[in-house]
């Protein structure tokens, strides 16, 4: 999945976020009861993570929904209308669908993705360091069901919002 990996890459980038280390780094920077949206939802692992939590589903959609209660639609061209506070997924990470991604969530709500850690180092994140609020270090994760190998690349969740130029990123280490 990383770019250090040798494994083939799975069609549309399909990595569920079934590593509880993930949902537990975000959870100290949202507030309880978040109402979000799951735009990415596959099958619904990281969304049954966050509302085992205590935080509420108000939408979950994917391209290629693996249950019933997750709705077909596209990322890109997604917009809510209902009312709820950020979006919270796990995108693709190629960079010719993250990127637009961003721009089109960010717009709507705050947007917390989690994708690489090394992103925010290289020259094609600049133009959206208007949009990037915080960023929260993870670590490696895991990918693989049943394996216990956690993959080749840190991860971060980033907390992006609507483009402005007084806000400045926040960078929260693992603890």
């Amino acid at each position: 999945m990383g770019k250090r990996s040798d494994f083939k890459r799975r069609s549309n980038d399909f990595y569920e976020t079934f590593d509880a280390r993930a949902v537990a780094a975000l959870l100290p920077h949202i507030p309880p009861r978040t109402r979000f949206v799951e735009p990415c939802a596959g099958r619904g692992v990281l969304l049954d993570q966050l509302v085992a939590r205590g935080h509420e589903a108000v939408l979950a959609c994917d391209i290629e929904p693996g249950r019933e209660d997750v709705w077909k639609a596209d990322a890109l061209d997604l917009k809510v209308t209902d009312a709820f506070d950020c979006f919270i997924t796990n995108p693709p990470w190629t960079r010719q669908l993250l990127h637009p991604m961003i721009i089109n969530l960010s717009d709507q709500a705050p947007t917390w993705f989690l994708f690489d850690a090394d992103w925010m180092h290289t020259k094609q994140a600049a133009p959206f360091r208007n949009r990037l609020r915080r960023v929260v270090s993870v670590g490696r994760l895991r990918w693989m069901p049943g394996t216990t190998m956690d993959g080749k690349d840190n991860c971060a969740w980033y907390l992006f919002d609507r483009p402005s130029a007084r806000d400045h990123a926040l960078f929260y280490g693992r603890s």
